[in-house]
């Protein structure tokens, strides 16, 4: 099954005429966008304004724009609206094989605060379970790769699941009238499905695979601005490092930014890991992986190499 028309690929003058209109010929920035979910360690960066009393005295602002999802981030940065943001581990593999425009610039291993859920009284009390159930997911997200995994555990292929594709705000409801028989999320939407709509936890993404979040970057930008991008990966290292020790005042803000209750919010902290560190080997080989898994199943079109789009600063 081929997924070419995965992303809307507006490449070449579209890209090259947003990036002419925010740089002089100094290749001076005035303004960098930032896309951001729900949750993590941008929202936290944005509550702080972390990146504004940074760039600010140097003449740069800061735009932040909100995505449900992964997926419609890698688009937008792809074109050249959005500069830097953080998503899972699937939507950047499907960006590439899509030929998006993008760079790793930073990973994050994802150590809980994602799985598969069933509702509390569902008989599905396994993964081998779930052959020929109807599992909620974002197409193209780190859900998409936590679902593939977990079916391959129990022996089970992709085949015989009926994947139905949602993003997470129209996932919720279905997994609360019964539309679907399980749901493979994210937090924040996997406390409140697990808190407020009466989830049983099937499965944690850990207990499947090592997974990872990455911060991306067009590619275009990093190329041209590669000192500011090393500036933005610094400060949203620096605001990780701070959130691993004040994970109270982590979910009072996440929940101020996102509207996502503090009760809820306080579950998905408390769990979190907001390290952000350097694209190693170790995480390379395991999204590696991920895209070799993809492919084999037909889910993108066709093969991609990791490594090629990793970014690496001049000071490494």
């Amino acid at each position: 099954m081929q997924r070419r028309d995965f992303l809307k690929l507006s490449v070449g003058t579209a890209a090259a005429a947003a990036f002419a209109s925010r740089a002089n010929a100094q290749g001076a920035v005035k303004e960098i966008r930032i896309g951001y979910q729900k949750t993590g360690v941008l929202v936290i960066t944005r509550q702080q304004a972390s990146l504004e009393k940074h760039f600010n005295p140097q003449g740069i602002d800061v735009k932040w724009v909100e995505f449900s999802s992964g997926p419609p981030m890698m688009e937008a940065m792809n074109v050249g609206s959005v500069d830097f943001g953080s998503v899972g581990d699937s939507p950047p593999v499907f960006a590439q094989a899509a030929g998006a425009a993008i760079v790793y610039a930073a990973g994050q291993p994802i150590t809980n605060g994602q799985g598969i859920l069933v509702p509390k009284d569902s008989p599905i009390r396994s993964i081998a379970d779930l052959k020929g159930k109807r599992i909620g997911f974002t197409k193209g997200s780190s859900a998409h790769n936590v679902v593939v995994q977990t079916l391959e555990k129990a022996g089970l292929t992709y085949a015989d699941i009926t994947p139905v594709y949602l993003t997470p705000p129209d996932a919720g409801p279905a997994f609360a009238n019964g539309s679907i028989e399980a749901w493979a999320i994210w937090d924040p939407y996997f406390a409140i499905g697990e808190t407020k709509q009466n989830g049983r936890i099937l499965i944690n993404a850990r207990e499947v695979t090592k997974t990872n979040s990455f911060y991306i970057a067009n590619r275009e930008f990093a190329k041209t601005h590669g000192s500011i991008l090393q500036q933005i990966v610094d400060v949203t290292t620096a605001t990780g490092k701070w959130a691993e020790q004040h994970r109270g005042e982590v979910a009072k803000w996440l929940a101020a930014v996102t509207g996502v209750p503090l009760d809820i919010q306080a579950v998905a902290a408390e769990r979190a890991n907001f390290v952000v560190g350097p694209v190693t080997d170790d995480i390379v080989v395991t999204q590696q992986g991920v895209a070799d898994r993809f492919y084999k199943l037909g889910l993108i079109p066709k093969p991609v190499v990791i490594r090629d789009i990793v970014w690496r600063s001049a000071a490494t």
